[in-house]
C-alpha cells in the first residue's frame, strides 16, 4: 500500500470514529450547565392508602410556561415509579387530579444546574431509587376510562413526601426546566 493510500486510510478511520459517535449524541443533549430557570411542585393534600397529590397549580409559585426557579438552587427532584398501581378508593382522577399509577419520592437535593437534559434528571432518580425510576412530568396524570387520556398541573401517587417542600419536576413541550 502506497503512502498516499496509507493516509487516506488513516483519514477515513478518523473521521469514521469521530463522527460515528457525534450522531449517536442527541441534538437535545447538553454538555456544560443548565442555565434556565426550572419548574417546581410542591405537597398539595394527602389522601388515601398513603397517597399523595403533587402540584403546582393557581395559588402556588410554581411556573409551567418559564420555569420558576433559578439553576443556583438546591432541591430535590420528584421521582415517579410507574407501575400500574391502582387508583386507591376515594381518590377521583380528573384532567387536574389525575392518577400517576405509581409511587413518588424525592432524591436528595440537586443544583438545578445539574439538571442539564432530561436523562440527567432520570439517572438522578435510577442511581437514588433503582432502574424504573425517572422524573415525574407535568403530564403523568391520568384519568377517564381505563386511565387512558393525561391531565395536568397535579396528579395523585402513592408515596411520602413531606410537606413544604419544593421540588425539580419535569415538563414537556413548554420552555420551563433547567435544560431549556
Amino acid at each position: 500500500m502506497t503512502r498516499t493510500k496509507r493516509l487516506a486510510a488513516a483519514a477515513a478511520a478518523i473521521a469514521a470514529a469521530v463522527l460515528v459517535p457525534l450522531t449517536a449524541v442527541p441534538a437535545h443533549a447538553a454538555t456544560g450547565p443548565a442555565t434556565h430557570y426550572g419548574m417546581t411542585w410542591e405537597v398539595l393534600n394527602y389522601g388515601p392508602d398513603d397517597s399523595v397529590q403533587v402540584g403546582g397549580p393557581g395559588g402556588t409559585s410554581s411556573d409551567a410556561y418559564h420555569g420558576d426557579t433559578p439553576p443556583s438552587a438546591s432541591l430535590p427532584v420528584l421521582c415517579l415509579n410507574v407501575d400500574g398501581s391502582p387508583v386507591p378508593v376515594g381518590i377521583n382522577p380528573g384532567f387536574y387530579t389525575g392518577w400517576a399509577q405509581g409511587t413518588v419520592a424525592l432524591s436528595r437535593p440537586v443544583k438545578g444546574s445539574r439538571l442539564n437534559s432530561r436523562a440527567a434528571a432520570d439517572t438522578i432518580c435510577q442511581a437514588t431509587f433503582g432502574s424504573g425510576w425517572r422524573e415525574a412530568e407535568f403530564h403523568d396524570g391520568h384519568f377517564g376510562p381505563d386511565l387512558s387520556q393525561t391531565g395536568g398541573w397535579t396528579f395523585w401517587a402513592y408515596g411520602n413526601i413531606p410537606n413544604n417542600t419544593r421540588f425539580w419536576t419535569a415538563i414537556i413541550g413548554q420552555p420551563a426546566n433547567p435544560w431549556d
